[in-house]
């Protein structure tokens, strides 16, 4: 495959390397089978130079030869077309012409016994080694004791033979599709996210044209090895969307649902190879086949709830790379759908043709629209930011020292109601400084300062609130900062619209952060998002924002028996 696109093996992700060597063993299979194979409908022949008959040596246990009944003894009277053996038939004469409703005068027959077709000779055994489209086939016995009005001639025709030589055409499009699909999908013309699963995608499209002729063959066998080399072909690419599942829980759900995909896909493949091989079951392996990828790749590209848009975000770029993974994960279906209409898939060719104008014309341009508004929400935040900063320096280095120094002078001249009433002042200044900008965030964690803010907060709730956290990483500024104004956000609601008691639950890991906040008010409504902006409130907005500019996902809901559950995630990426 370009040989790794000019890149050593050793340094691919195992997931690439996986799908490498999948795709060589697929080439080599289709090659091997387009080089060397034909239609097997599972008869092996020998010649009997003494008789000049062609009989059949074996049949292939659960092949389309042994679930038609034939055995081995019969002898080959015709293979496509070619009369192997003359039986002998009846000669008539002309019609009476004074009785032209008579039956036709029989005047011999010819041959007078059944005649090994001389012009053939040995070379029937060449004729039956080629692909079989139709067969005639007659026991010892039969041949012996039958007669011009009765041979026991048993006829079978096999369309897998046409279907084979359809099967061959198919190799190059899918040699074509590995190699280019592969190059453009690691150049910089693809999304970020689909480079990075160049070489999975690029073998899944192309795997179902490239064992085509491996498949063609018709042998159980074949169509076993076939059919699990394309089923093994698409498990790297349903892996590699798999890890673009943010949450653990869901991506653990998503790899026992591909494994068990697998699992049925190739349970169908075996009943398609050995049963009768109905159109039925050819649909339930690709409908089978395709979900490997197909599932992983709508659930990476997340679940589209327009009631749910404002409190839950994909990160800067997430409209792109969700269509991009959710049309990976289709792309091998249509692959399978097509592989028989080759030289020309038409279906590919117009289904990817769609995809280059969808993403020309109106994926691209809303993403850069979307990339352009998440700048500005970036540019405002870190303005914000900047100024709270600001203003928490000016209001201590300025304002609280000099309020420090009057209430000093005040004490001297004994005056200590002002005093009291200076002390009291500074230390509202100072709590808007720490709301402004928390030093114990900057030098203990989002931990600590969770334990500053339940404490302010369960003064003025009124009831319990409980914090439960776990400390065991720290992580970059600006995303402890945001998830402390998410939950310095989410608590500023709990008091003010639901009730004790409320529970923050926080836990940051080398692996990310979650934050839950729960209270035991109401709950939010459906339409309070859409409410709280028409009356000039963006808290939830605010939280919004700030889950997007760290790429966390924020979930907003209410339970069913009433509470409101904030509940925010955070991977590193």
């Amino acid at each position: 495959m370009l040989l790794c696109y000019l890149r050593p093996v050793s340094t691919l992700h195992p997931r690439d390397r996986a799908a490498i060597a999948i795709a060589a063993l697929v080439t080599v299979g289709g090659l091997l089978a387009l080089l060397f194979g034909s239609y097997d409908a599972g008869i092996s022949w020998r010649y009997e130079s003494d008789t000049g008959y062609l009989v059949v040596n074996d049949v292939e246990p659960l092949s389309r030869a042994d679930r038609d009944g034939i055995t081995p003894g019969l002898i080959a009277v015709e293979v496509n077309g070619n009369a192997l053996i003359n039986l002998p038939q009846y000669q008539y004469g002309e019609p009476d012409p004074n009785n032209p409703d008579n039956p036709l005068p029989v005047v011999g027959i010819q041959p007078a016994s059944p005649q090994n077709v001389t012009d053939l000779g040995a070379d029937q055994f060449v004729i039956a080694r080629n692909s079989i489209d139709t067969l005639g086939l007659i026991t010892s016995d039969g041949l012996a004791s039958g007669g011009p009005d009765k041979w026991p001639v048993q006829r079978y025709w096999y369309p897998g033979a046409s279907e084979y030589s359809q099967s061959q055409r198919a190799f190059l499009p899918g040699l074509l599709l590995l190699v280019a699909g592969a190059w453009w999908l690691r150049s910089t013309q693809a999304g970020a996210s689909l480079r990075n699963l160049a070489f999975p995608l690029a073998g899944a499209i192309a795997a179902p044209f490239l064992v085509a002729p491996l498949a063609g063959i018709g042998s159980v066998s074949a169509v076993m090895v076939g059919g699990g080399l394309t089923i093994a072909a698409m498990i790297p690419l349903a892996l590699g969307l798999a890890e673009r599942i943010d949450a653990l829980e869901d991506r653990r759900l998503v790899q026992v649902l591909i494994a068990g995909l697998a699992g049925g896909a190739g349970i169908a493949v075996i009943g398609y190879a050995v049963g009768d091989r109905r159109d039925e079951v050819a649909t339930l392996v690709v409908a089978l086949t395709g979900a490997i990828t197909l599932l992983p790749g709508l659930i990476a590209a997340g679940p589209i709830d327009l009631g749910r848009l404002r409190t839950r975000v994909a990160g800067a770029g997430g409209l792109l790379q969700s269509t991009e993974l959710a049309l990976a994960g289709a792309t091998p279906i249509v692959s399978l759908v097509t592989h028989n209409t080759a030289p020309v898939p038409m279906y590919l060719v117009l289904w990817l043709l769609a995809i280059f104008v969808a993403a020309r014309f109106t994926v691209r341009p809303l993403a850069r629209l979307a990339t352009r508004a998440t700048l500005q929400r970036d540019l405002v935040v870190a303005a914000t930011e900047a100024e709270r900063a600001r203003l928490a320096a000016d209001i201590h280095d300025d304002a609280l020292q000099e309020l420090t120094l009057l209430v000093r002078r005040l004490e001297a001249s004994g005056d200590t109601e002002g005093a009291a009433i200076g002390r009291t002042v500074a230390d509202r200044l100072r709590a808007i400084c720490g709301d402004l900008r928390l030093p114990i965030l900057d030098d203990l964690g989002v931990g600590p300062a969770l334990d500053w803010l339940v404490l302010r907060i369960e003064r003025l709730a009124g009831g319990e609130v409980r914090l439960e956290r776990a400390d065991e990483a720290r992580h970059s500024p600006d995303v402890e900062l945001a998830i402390f104004r998410v939950a310095q956000e989410a608590l500023a609601n709990a008091v003010k619209h639901g009730k004790p008691p409320i529970v923050v639950r926080y836990r940051s890991t080398p692996g990310g952060i979650s934050l839950a906040i729960d209270d035991a008010g109401p709950g939010i409504g459906d339409h309070a998002p859409a409410d709280a902006e028409k009356a000039g409130r963006f808290g939830l907005l605010n939280m919004a924002q700030r889950a997007e500019q760290i790429g966390a996902i924020l979930d907003i809901k209410r339970w069913p028996t009433g509470g409101t559950h904030v509940a925010l995630e955070w991977r590193p990426r």
